[in-house]
């Protein structure tokens, strides 16, 4: 009989050690929004916190529709002028890097060619120089790999917070961490307490899905209407275990979406030396392999790079590059010539020519010696589909 309660007080002392443990972990509310705030919240906090009793607001009452007698389906009435237009302009953020990831400034503006598919463009206007931007740091913190004090857990908590420390004060940061689901530590904003807030709730995680697919493309949808330079930091594993969407329809949407997205990847010494121990199978380190090419494919079609570090030294260096790239950029602006509003992805090429031979330009350093560069641009655009 004694045993028996040891046994039950055994139990029940494990059951909720481990509620508090799924309690500390990302709370999963997936209705929450990075870009705006929850419907129905009037004071407009979008932090999600689940502590201490609240009273939603009412919400305000209906107002009657302003009467109107240009109503659709209906003729105008004669003499009412009519305005159509199919006028689309395309702007393009390019990044034009050296073969160490550093921006490279003073490019003579007639040097762009912008090509949509394959067909040449006019540009329009060329904009640079530094502004202030927008991030939403997207962090993998799952049970599979960050277990609390892990060599991951320490690597994903110090690449997070060492990138916020080199923010500017009038940079915008939201902070979202995914494991089965994506939940929002902190919305978009330059208070840094708010952001260490957020922070700072990463201490266990509670599920052990990884959900990266979900995730970004969340992440991404709610970011593409925020007006100047923005952007996705993903610190993450790069593995996806239980996503709704599969790979093919989450590079799509990243695609549409026209948001860049930057990646660290973690664990790369660790794979490498279990690998080598013969603690990892080849059959996972091919798992690990192919979230490593996930990311690279994500970062790749949205305009942006995928960095994976051996070693914390690496961190601010990878940091000062993202934000050289973020910052100063090349705003380049069109109107296309293919006019059709078919709703079709028209894909978008950035070069680089000499406009006195039309041949690739040449860039050299300070001791003239050619320079090899990068471009970085998005892949293209869905064009607008007919208005009714």
């Amino acid at each position: 009989m004694k045993a028996s309660r040891i046994s039950l007080l055994v139990l029940a002392s494990s059951l909720s050690v481990a509620l508090v443990l799924v309690a500390q972990g990302p709370l999963n509310s997936g209705s929450e929004t990075v870009a705006r705030p929850r419907k129905g919240n009037a004071s407009g906090d979008t932090t999600g916190s689940t502590t201490g009793p609240s009273t939603a607001p009412a919400d305000a009452p209906a107002q009657s529709k302003i009467p109107s007698q240009f109503k659709k389906g209906k003729d105008l009435p004669q003499g009412v002028a009519t305005y159509s237009t199919d006028a689309v302009t395309v702007t393009v953020d390019v990044s034009v890097l050296d073969n160490k990831g550093h921006f490279i400034p003073n490019i003579p503006t007639g040097a762009f060619r912008v090509l949509e598919d394959n067909v040449p463009q006019k540009v329009t206007a060329i904009s640079k120089g530094e502004a202030p931007i927008t991030v939403a740091l997207v962090i993998e913190f799952s049970a599979r790999f960050q277990q609390a004090y892990s060599s991951a857990w320490f690597q994903t908590l110090t690449a997070a917070r060492g990138f916020v420390e080199t923010l500017r004060p009038d940079d915008y940061v939201a902070v979202v961490a995914y494991d089965l689901r994506p939940e929002i530590l902190s919305d978009f904003s330059t208070d840094r307490n708010e952001t260490w807030d957020g922070l700072s709730r990463l201490t266990f995680p509670g599920f052990s899905e990884a959900n990266l697919f979900d995730a970004l493309t969340d992440t991404a949808q709610r970011m593409q209407d925020i007006e100047g330079r923005k952007a996705i930091l993903v610190i993450s594993s790069g593995v996806d275990t239980f996503s709704k969407l599969n790979y093919g329809e989450a590079r799509k949407i990243i695609q549409n979406a026209g948001v860049p997205i930057y990646a660290i990847g973690l664990m790369q010494a660790y794979r490498d030396i279990m690998y080598g121990a013969g603690m990892i199978s080849d059959s996972q380190n091919m798992t690990f392999l192919q979230a490593d090419n996930q990311l690279r494919t994500f970062t790749k079609e949205s305009g942006g790079i995928a960095y994976f570090p051996h070693f914390y030294g690496q961190f601010g260096e990878i940091y000062r590059d993202i934000s050289g790239v973020l910052r100063s950029q090349y705003v380049l602006t069109y109107t296309p010539s293919n006019t059709a509003r078919d709703g079709k992805f028209r894909k978008i090429k950035v070069d680089l020519v000499n406009p006195d031979n039309n041949q690739p330009l040449r860039i050299n350093d300070e001791k003239n010696k050619p320079v090899k560069f990068e471009i970085l641009a998005k892949p293209g655009y869905t064009a607008p589909k007919p208005v009714e």
